[in-house]
Parts: C-alpha cells; structure tokens; sequence
C-alpha cells in the first residue's frame, strides 16, 4: 500500500512539474531528504524516482520562461569552482574506475543543487522549500522521538536505510539541522495550532537526536541551541526554556547513555575515537603528498598503508573537512571551506539588512535560523563523512535567494520613498 501511495504522488506531480520547475525541486527535495520509498517494502524501494523527477525538472526548465542562469553570488560561483575541481581531481584518483562511479553519484547532488539556486527565487519558493525540508526530516524527528520517549532511550535511533541519513550519527545531525527551520515556520505562522505543532516536532526532534546515542550530535545540538539563542529577541524566556529542557532530557535517559556522553572527554580509550583520528591523519598526509588529493573512494588498506600512522585500521574520513581535504586535496578543502564561509557572511548580511524591515521581517528570521542550522551542521559534520549531503546545498540555495530578494527590497526604497 506504501509503495503504490508513494508512486501515486510522484506521477501525480508530473505535469505540476512540466508546468513549473519549481515543483520539481521540490518534489526532488521530498525524494531525495526524506526518502519515502525506502518506507514501503515491495517495488517502490528500487523504483528510480528521483531520476524520474530529475529528468522532467530538467525538460520544464529548458521549456519554461523562467530565468535560466545562476544568481550571481559568490556563493553560485564558489559552488561551481568545487564541482570543477571535483571532477579534475577524479583525472588523478588512485582508484579511477571507483573514482568515477561516486563522481557521477556527487554530479548528481551537485546539479540538481545549481538547479534549486535558478529556480527558488521567490519568497514563496524559498518558504515552500523550507516547509519540505522541514517536513522531510520531521518526519524521522517526530517518530524517532516518540520512539526514544517510549522506550526510555534505551535503543538507539536510526534513519532510513541506505541513505545518507541511515546512520545514528547522520539522522541526528539531519534533525539538528531541521530543528531552526522548524522554529523558523514556527515564527511565520500566526495560526497557533501550527505553532503548537513545530513545537511539539521541535521537542521530539531534539529527543530522537539525543536518543540516537551520537557524540557529536551532542556537540552539535549544544552548538545549535547556543547560536539560537544568541539570535533570538527573548533571550531570558529562551534560557529559560534551555534550562528546563536540557537537564530533564538528559536525567530521562539511561545510564549507558550518560556512559556514553561521558566518553567524549576520554577520547585515548575509544577505538572509534582514535579510528577517526588515524583517519584525519591519513587524509592529511596524503594531500601534503598528493596536490589533487586521492580522489573519490580512498578508505582503502593500500591507501592507509600509504599515509596512515595505522596501517591496519582503515576507516572513512568521519569529517566533512577531512574527507574534502583527502578525496580533493587543499584547495578542495580551501573552496569548500570558502563555501561555507561565503553561505554564512551572507546569510549574516541579510539578517543585518532586514531586521528592521516589517516586509523582510522573514528573511531576518530565515537568515538566522539557518545560520543556526549551518553552525550545527560545521560542528556535527567534523565527525562525519557527509560532505554530499544534499540539504547544506539547499540552505545555499535559499541564502543565495534570500539575498538577492533583500538587496531588490532594499534598491526599491528610493523609488517608494518618492511616490
């Protein structure tokens, strides 16, 4: 039944989607977050419907009206110049045939990400797309939180599987990311059911991270919080609010939990630990070693043999920054690094430029809460391989719109100042 729903929806979309590209990044967004499929247990877990949805965004693109070109930005720019590099570092991959399937996995991302920032351009497309984003991850946040409520938090809370999100680690730092946004829609609803609800997802959200057994999640989630409320304009209710949730989530759950928490400080003892740092190790040397880096697909025995002060314990890079710096060198590690830097001076400009705008009040609540989600992201991401990970390049995206609509309000005051 899940699957044929499922199904129904997507081939339902279609001709919304030949009719506005914009609803095919959206569709896209919903497929390739929140992976529905992977829900339903016959034919709709290998039913290509991304690839469906891709193509058919990419048919009512080149046949519709609507701009065709990037906004110039930075971001847009930096962006391109890491795809590039991407693909000339696969020339010099020390496993070109591996190297070259993951390049065409990453392309993938990467185009239907350029797509997002040429067709979200409204403050409507921006606001859909954070209501999808928000819904995707909701989704695992409110069940996983249930879930962890229910049984004490004494199992352990995974994503779907076969995604990027299928881990523990990666679900709850997906949920770290979603929960600004979710505070975002939260501030742009006046219904109070509606705020009532993001509330409620905001609150199981933050249990089904916590009951994901993640250590850097923790880091992450503190990171979050802390930046949140360094934004928001009711500071003392926000401390507040932190500090009777805080110590009650983390008295709710077990023992082995805390055990656990408490390891983060004796990271020498921890085999996973110290795999991840051999791993950083590796990655370092070979990008001193190699100028192009290693290329996609490098967590392998001969490679650690190589570079790592381990040989025998092979690990994946367990860093975005690690993982940028091995697979692409120092500048894939410089442009990403840029990236990231240019998303958020952006995002910093529109909430300065829009604060005291009653008509971008949005944009100043979106710029933040982002910003909010970037930071938990840079932090939780030290610790995983999620340098794909799809949603950072949607933020990009509404960054990138949120400026340009920001700087079109700001060039129209002079004329309404005169009628």
């Amino acid at each position: 039944m899940r699957d044929i729903l499922i199904t129904l929806i997507v081939f339902a979309s279609l001709p919304l989607i030949v009719k506005n590209p914009v609803n095919g990044v959206l569709m896209w967004i919903w497929i390739s977050v929140m992976n529905p499929h992977t829900q339903g247990w016959g034919f709709a877990t290998t039913f290509p419907f991304a690839q469906i949805i891709a193509v058919m965004t990419i048919f009512s693109l080149a046949t519709s009206r609507a701009p065709k070109s990037l906004p110039p930005s930075g971001i847009t720019f930096a962006l391109l110049a890491m795809v590039l590099w991407m693909n000339v570092t696969t020339l010099f991959a020390i496993f070109p045939a591996a190297s070259q399937i993951q390049l065409g996995k990453v392309m993938k991302i990467m185009l239907m990400s350029l797509i997002t920032m040429v067709v979200i351009r409204s403050r409507q497309d921006v606001h859909r797309m954070i209501w999808v984003l928000a819904i995707s991850l909701g989704f695992y946040g409110v069940k996983g939180g249930i879930f962890t409520v229910r049984e004490g938090g004494n199992f352990r809370v995974w994503g779907p599987t076969g995604t990027f999100i299928g881990g523990n680690n990666e679900i709850a730092l997906a949920l770290i990311i979603a929960i600004p946004l979710m505070r975002y829609l939260q501030l742009s609803s006046d219904k109070p059911w509606v705020r009532r609800g993001w509330t409620a997802a905001m609150l199981l959200s933050a249990m089904a991270a916590l009951g994901s057994y993640s250590r850097g999640a923790l880091l992450a989630i503190a990171a979050m919080m802390l930046l949140m409320w360094l934004k928001s304009h009711k500071k003392m209710l926000g401390a507040l609010l932190i500090a009777l949730f805080a110590p009650f989530a983390a008295l709710f759950m077990p023992d082995r939990w805390t055990e656990r928490m408490d390891s983060i400080t004796d990271y020498q003892s921890d085999n996973s630990a110290m795999g991840r740092i051999n791993a950083w190790n590796m990655a370092y040397n070979l990008a001193k070693d190699r100028f192009f880096g290693g290329g996609f697909e490098i967590a392998e025995p001969s490679v650690f043999y190589l570079y790592a002060p381990n040989p025998a314990d092979v690990h994946a890079a367990h860093s975005i920054y690690f993982q940028a710096l091995g697979e692409h060198g120092f500048i894939g590690l410089g442009l990403y690094l840029l990236l990231g830097t240019l998303t958020w001076r952006s995002a910093a400009w529109v909430a300065r430029n829009s604060r005291n705008d009653p008509d971008l009040q949005w944009a100043s609540n979106l710029a933040k809460m982002i910003q909010a989600s970037l930071i938990g992201f840079a932090v939780g991401g030290a610790f995983l391989s999620l340098l794909y990970f799809d949603v950072p390049y949607y933020l990009m995206a509404a960054v990138v719109a949120l400026r340009a609509l920001t700087e079109q309000r700001l060039a129209s005051r002079p004329t309404e100042a005169c009628r």
